[in-house]
């Protein structure tokens, strides 16, 4: 949709504000984002954008690919957002890589002429003309619609990388990548702000304290960075509801971990890691999810993992309750008997002796 109309923009709302409430409540929410009106979506496209832009920096990316990030949504006529630039205001890349996003959706929806046609329709309004021309021309006469086609899409991106810009998985940088994604996981949602890097904290500690060799730590301190990368896949409706989930709803919060397992086995350097990600839900009596493993399927690491989990969602504030007291916290850790009575036993005292802060 072109939502810089207001007529689309009031469509799309319609269409999409909580439409799983009751017309009272669709209306209230409807009226509240119309409120809100441009001022409000610059907002939400201004986090979006200076949150990226500052994830490419934590990677290690060019200062020219975060400035990009950061204008990706302004468009030629001056309507976008987040700062209303205009014509060559814009970095070439933003121009660029704001053309190229759009084109993919409308090809992955409509299929070609559909993207062509939206991109001679929004010539001079969203989009760079000379731009636009080059992809119409490559559009035509070129082999771009074959390309994007190719089976093996990411194999021939691989092969267009410039020698010059090749950048290698070094342990320094893939410990850059796990935390900059830790960041993007966190920003999800309010109700799981700073929960990576939460559990990640007390889950290193606790590998030191155990007697973890330094490569063994920095191993679990990567996977456990990227222990909810599957909550990416998942609706935010789901993961900020402040009420009681519904069966098919948990059922949906369940796929976290899969998806976890899913994405970690596509990343070579990270592959080796999904096991252990996609484990801080099983319990060692085997009530866990997503696999039901026990405690004979779950080492060491798994279970530092679930235990790290487990104490910083209890432990730490959030939008619908305050932190539980630590007195409380261990009393559910050392009780339920879920968790490994090892690890809460190392946590305890690594608590006691100050070695971990809490909110508690």
């Amino acid at each position: 949709m072109d939502w810089s109309r207001l007529s689309e923009a009031a469509k799309y709302t319609d269409r999409n504000v909580s439409p799983d409430r009751d017309p009272w409540s669709r209306l209230w929410r409807f009226v509240s984002v119309g409120k809100r009106g441009q001022r409000g979506a610059r907002q939400l496209v201004r986090i979006r954008c200076e949150q990226g832009a500052e994830i490419v920096r934590l990677i290690g990316l060019p200062e020219e690919t975060s400035r990009a990030i950061l204008s990706l949504d302004e468009h030629w006529d001056g309507a976008g957002h987040p700062d209303g630039q205009c014509k060559e205001e814009i970095p070439l890349l933003a121009r660029i890589c704001g053309l190229a996003q759009t084109v993919e959706v409308f090809y992955k929806e409509y299929g070609p002429s559909r993207a062509e046609e939206m991109a001679r329709t929004r010539r001079k309004t969203w989009f760079d003309p000379n731009l636009v021309d080059v992809f119409l021309s490559e559009a035509r006469h070129g082999r771009l619609w074959e390309d994007l086609a190719d089976p093996d899409l990411q194999a021939a991106l691989s092969r267009m990388e410039l020698p010059d810009r090749v950048m290698l998985a070094t342990p320094e940088r893939l410990d850059d990548v796990a935390y900059a994604f830790a960041r993007i996981i966190d920003a999800k949602s309010p109700y799981t702000y700073e929960h990576s890097e939460g559990v990640t904290s007390v889950a290193t500690k606790l590998a030191v304290y155990m007697g973890f060799p330094e490569a063994s730590v920095r191993e679990q301190r990567r996977a456990v960075l990227l222990h909810d990368i599957g909550k990416l896949g998942i609706s935010n409706r789901i993961l900020d509801k402040p009420g009681k989930l519904t069966d098919e709803e948990f059922a949906k919060i369940k796929e976290h971990l899969a998806l976890t397992h899913h994405i970690l086995s596509r990343v070579s350097p990270f592959r080796h890691l999904a096991d252990l990600a996609a484990s801080h839900h099983e319990r060692l009596d085997g009530t866990g999810y997503h696999r039901g493993l026990s405690a004979k399927d779950l080492d060491t690491p798994a279970r530092i993992l679930a235990t790290a989990d487990v104490f910083d969602a209890l432990s730490s504030h959030r939008p619908y309750r305050p932190a539980i007291p630590l007195e409380k916290v261990f009393s559910i850790l050392e009780t339920n008997g879920h968790l490994c009575p090892e690890t809460v036993q190392a946590l305890s005292t690594l608590v006691s002796d100050g070695e971990i802060e809490t909110n508690s």
